[in-house]
Formats: C-alpha cells, structure tokens, sequence
C-alpha cells in the first residue's frame, strides 16, 4: 500500500511561533462509489447491468486552498466523480481492466493529480467470494 509522505516545510520566526506550513502534497480518497454497469463477457452478464464497488486514491497539490478556503484553488472531488459516475454508467465492459483502466485515464486528466490507485470490485462474481477486484496505478 503506498503511504502518503508528509512533506511539510514549517518556519519559526525569532519567537518561536510557527509561521508557514507548505504543502507538497495532498491525498484524496473516495471509497465504495457503488455503480452499475454492464459488466462480463458471458451472455447472462450481457443483459442486466451489475454492482462494481470504486475506490480511488489520488496525490495531488492542493494549491493555495488551504489557505483561501475556495474550491475552485483545488481538485473538485464532485467534479471528478460526477465525471467517473457518468462514463460508467453509460459504457460497457467486457473486462474489469478496461472498466479500471477507463476510471484511471478520467482521474489522470486532471492536471493538479500526481499519481492515481484505481480499484474496482464486482461483488459476487466467483462462488464462494465478496468479490473479484483489479486495482491499477499511474503517476506522472
């Protein structure tokens, strides 16, 4: 699992008070969007879209947000996942990967993002398990 290194810088001016904080990076999660789709390549698979579980875990720079409280000087999660939202529900898949690989590409377009994990569960798809789940990463 890759650990978010906290990168910080912190200046203390003469009287021991800290000044400035300056963020490198920032990790964004968002865990369990529950869609549906079509999914699979057998003829039943084909005809009654299916649950696939999204989890997404992104690095990026937050801009000046944490000091200006305004969404526009940071990555918009809604947008983002208003985006990811969309595409599935209106595609189909024959495979997991290019399910996963599709999220990816959508999550890498923003230029703010360093580097992505994409992981995207079909519940039930194997007897006898949760689920069956491909996880792909890229970064810049």
């Amino acid at each position: 699992m890759t650990q978010l290194t906290d990168i910080t810088s912190i200046k203390v001016n003469d009287f021991g008070s800290k000044k400035q904080h300056s963020y490198v990076e920032a990790l964004l999660e968002i865990k369990n969007l529950r869609l549906r789709t079509i999914i699979g390549f057998n003829d039943w698979e084909r005809k009654t879209k299916q649950d696939v579980v999204i989890n997404i875990k992104a690095g990026f720079t937050p801009g000046n947000s944490t000091k200006s409280d305004r969404v526009e000087d940071t990555l918009n999660y809604k947008t983002l996942t208003k985006r990811v939202i969309k595409a599935v529900e209106e595609s189909e898949f024959n495979l997991l990967e290019k399910l996963t690989q599709m999220i990816l590409d959508i999550v890498m377009e923003n230029h703010r993002i360093i580097w992505a994990k994409v992981k995207v569960d079909k519940p039930f798809a194997l007897r006898f398990s949760d689920s069956v789940s491909i996880e792909l990463s890229a970064k810049r």
